[in-house]
């Protein structure tokens, strides 16, 4: 999967991923990391997520990272931030109160780029990643937030049935990709309405992820 598949479904607005509402999951369970006010949170792959506003409504500081500067643009638009602009060797980063979006290749920012990290909230990432990238992305993913929690949503379904993105993760490949840095924990599995794209049962899997 390249870069171009994302620009190509942000082009022709084929961006079902996106929600109109926060993550009705996010708002039920968030709390169980016990995070303090001020906290920062690294929202990979973060696309307009609705769920940026949430936890900034919430008192957290987010900080993001997204391929494509289309979705970083509108997220701004629908937090009606103006959003200062300045640029490194392979990012553009949007920044604004509480919030720094890199817009650039994931795999390509570090630990001090970032810089401090409480948690991580994964809604739309590991998700995103057809299996031959999901374990780079995870290594990646523990490197540059020094293993900070992780606060994960993934979809489970018959991958047979229909193809990703979003991809099917199974409870085996979350202990795989974090069983050995983290405790991981699910908190709740949920059936999806109409299923995946109405096409497929699929449950919707939440997971906590908090260092060993």
């Amino acid at each position: 999967m390249n870069p171009e598949f994302w620009h190509k479904r942000w082009a022709e607005r084929q961006i079902g991923f996106d929600q109109p509402r926060p993550n009705p999951l996010l708002l039920k369970h968030f709390n169980s990391l016990n995070l303090e006010l001020g906290s920062r949170i690294f929202v990979p792959l973060t696309g307009k997520t609705i769920d940026a506003a949430w936890l900034l409504s919430e008192g957290f500081q987010v900080v993001g990272v997204e391929l494509n500067e289309t979705a970083v643009k509108e997220l701004f638009e629908e937090l009606s931030a103006e959003p200062e602009i300045s640029k490194t060797e392979n990012f553009r980063i949007y920044s604004a109160d509480n919030i720094n979006i890199f817009v650039g290749d994931f795999f390509k920012l570090s630990a001090e780029m970032v810089e401090k990290v409480d948690a991580v909230y994964d809604r739309a990432a590991l998700v995103a990643l057809p299996k031959e990238m999901r374990k780079d992305y995870c290594t990646h993913l523990r490197n540059i937030t020094k293993k900070a929690p992780q606060f994960l949503i993934v979809f489970e379904y018959d991958q047979g049935l229909v193809s990703g993105p979003p991809f099917s993760i199974t409870q085996e490949e979350i202990h795989q990709h974090y069983g050995a840095s983290y405790s991981v924990q699910l908190l709740e599995s949920v059936e999806m309405p109409g299923g995946l794209k109405g096409q497929v049962k699929a449950n919707e899997n939440i997971w906590t992820l908090v260092t060993k």
